[in-house]
């Protein structure tokens, strides 16, 4: 296998490796500022426990795009999961002012609405297990976009999602709540949920 290898200045280096198979492909890295950002993946954290998993100030100030990722994810209430922006070091996170609603499609279930996150589906059961992804994106200065689809392994479903929130400062943290109130008795009890972000 072919690689290249980049120095840093001082010290740590990375390596761009090419597959040994046939045909070719092409990586392109984007500019920031004058500095190659590259995509990075946060630690996965167990979906076992809590009534949140955070990922806190773990978004840096370059970021154009985060995705939230889940496998296997179920909490053992009713509760719709929802994604939750942050802003600032120790993070405040927004629970007002989302826009935009999600639905379940099965065999005609009804959308909801969502002001207080990125809701998914429009009803859960405790036996509610999800996988697949939610994208955020940088619309402009503050504004975030999203979108995600979430495929249950417990019925034949799939839960999607879109909106937008305009945050009052640079978004830092992102956090999953297993239910729009954050209640006690809807806790994670399965699964992981990750980060990526560039």
């Amino acid at each position: 296998m072919a690689s290249v290898v980049l120095a840093g200045d001082t010290s740590g280096s990375i390596t761009v490796s090419a597959p040994a198979v046939a045909g070719s492909t092409t990586q392109t890295l984007v500019n920031v500022t004058g500095t190659l950002a590259p995509v990075v993946s946060g630690t996965a954290v167990a979906s076992t426990s809590g009534t949140a998993i955070n990922f806190d100030n773990a978004i840096p100030s370059w970021a154009k795009r985060v995705i939230v990722m889940f496998q296997g994810v179920s909490t053992n209430g009713t509760g719709i999961i929802q994604v939750q922006l942050g802003t600032g070091s120790t993070p405040t996170y927004v629970i007002t002012g989302y826009l935009g609603s999600g639905t379940s499609v099965s065999s005609g279930v009804g959308a909801a609405l969502y002001t207080t996150g990125f809701g998914f589906g429009n009803s859960r059961g405790a036996a509610t297990v999800s996988h697949g992804i939610f994208i955020l994106t940088n619309l402009t200065s503050n504004t975030w976009s999203g979108s995600g689809s979430i495929g249950r392994s417990d019925a034949a479903v799939i839960d999607y999602s879109a909106g937008s929130i305009a945050l009052g400062a640079a978004l830092t943290s992102v956090r999953v709540i297993g239910s729009a109130t954050g209640s006690p008795s809807d806790t994670f009890d399965a699964g992981t949920i990750n980060i990526l972000y560039e």
